[in-house]
């Protein structure tokens, strides 16, 4: 591992928020490069669990469970399946969550792992290393479905344009390299001198859809809500509007009291299963954004479990489904 410690985007409020305490059991969701694992280590007594499903992340962190004697526990996997983690540790309840949600700065640097235009490599996009690749996906998937992937999750307007010209230009040749395929974008939509690139949205909608990311953070959501202890928190760092409206939203359903109305026969209310901590988002201070431009798009929220029943769950979600689109649904 790197000399210099990794210094995750608001780490110092993430810890702050999630209060770690001698003798209680915490996961990171999310491990990267470890930064919040050390944070929370230093608190003595704690056992954590720290989950990534980037085997390179894994490899990274030996050094850390090593040194952790035995109170670090790094698990290649999904967060989604938090639960499933923590029960093949043999634990059934933990006191406190934290995620940091998307690509990690090591993932966007590599040119071989296909996650940015800036650097030519294979349309490949995956955080783990299995299913399918951005390539995949944009060989196999209708236009329809180009178009609402890179409209739903790339929150890109000229996302019908797109797509057709994807349509178009893989008949003749497939799509391998993210050079390739940003610069189609490119001739398809026209940017502004300062603009950002124009194939940024439609990478960061391919990519949330390759690793099914939105699906993945609402499924972990409701992982922490089932395995938290009343008392225990969950911290999540987003870092665009999409993560942070998803955590906004649940954090608000799940903390919702009252509000039946005389005039309506009476509905039986949820006892709620949080109580929101932080009613606005914490963002990064001047000086953090100085140092780590990426820090300008986060935004913190955290919520402290209460002693109710969790919630059911509504898996609904307004965008195409991985397996469908790969199967030609």
């Amino acid at each position: 591992m790197s000399s210099v410690p990794h210094i995750p985007v608001l780490g110092r409020e993430a810890v702050a928020h999630l209060a770690p305490r001698d003798g209680g059991v915490y996961v990171d969701a999310t491990f990267g490069a470890g930064g919040y694992s050390r944070a929370i280590l230093e608190v003595p007594g704690t056992r954590l669990i720290a989950i990534d499903r980037d085997r390179t992340a894994i490899a990274g962190g030996a050094d850390l469970v090593e040194r952790s004697a035995g109170r670090l526990m790094l698990v290649e996997g999904r967060f989604s399946n938090l639960a499933e983690v923590c029960a093949a540790q043999g634990v059934e309840a933990i006191d406190g969550v934290v995620m940091d949600v998307g690509v990690s700065s090591m993932q966007l640097d590599q040119a071989g792992r296909g996650f940015s235009f800036r650097l030519d490599g294979p349309l490949d996009m995956r955080m783990g290393q299995t299913g399918p690749t951005a390539a995949d996906v944009v060989a196999r998937a209708s236009e329809g479905d180009l178009a609402d992937i890179i409209y739903l999750l790339g929150e890109e307007r000229h996302s019908r344009r797109i797509a057709r010209a994807i349509v178009a230009d893989r008949q003749e040749t497939p799509f391998t390299t993210t050079r390739a395929l940003a610069d189609l974008v490119g001739r398809v939509v026209r940017s502004k001198p300062g603009d950002i690139h124009p194939a940024t949205r439609t990478f960061q909608a391919l990519r949330i859809f390759v690793n099914e990311e939105l699906d993945e953070l609402q499924a972990a959501l409701a992982a922490a809500e089932r395995m938290l202890k009343p008392g225990g928190r969950l911290v999540v760092v987003s870092f665009h509007s999409l993560e942070d409206r998803i955590v906004k939203n649940f954090l608000t359903e799940r903390s919702r009291t009252g509000g039946g109305s005389r005039h309506l026969p009476e509905v039986a209310q949820v006892t709620p299963s949080f109580q929101v901590l932080t009613r606005r988002p914490v963002v990064a201070g001047e000086d953090e954004v100085a140092h780590n431009p990426r820090a300008r798009s986060a935004k913190l929220r955290a919520a402290e479990r209460t002693s109710a029943p969790a919630h059911e769950t509504d898996e609904a979600s307004p965008w195409p489904k991985l397996s469908d689109v790969m199967r030609g649904g």
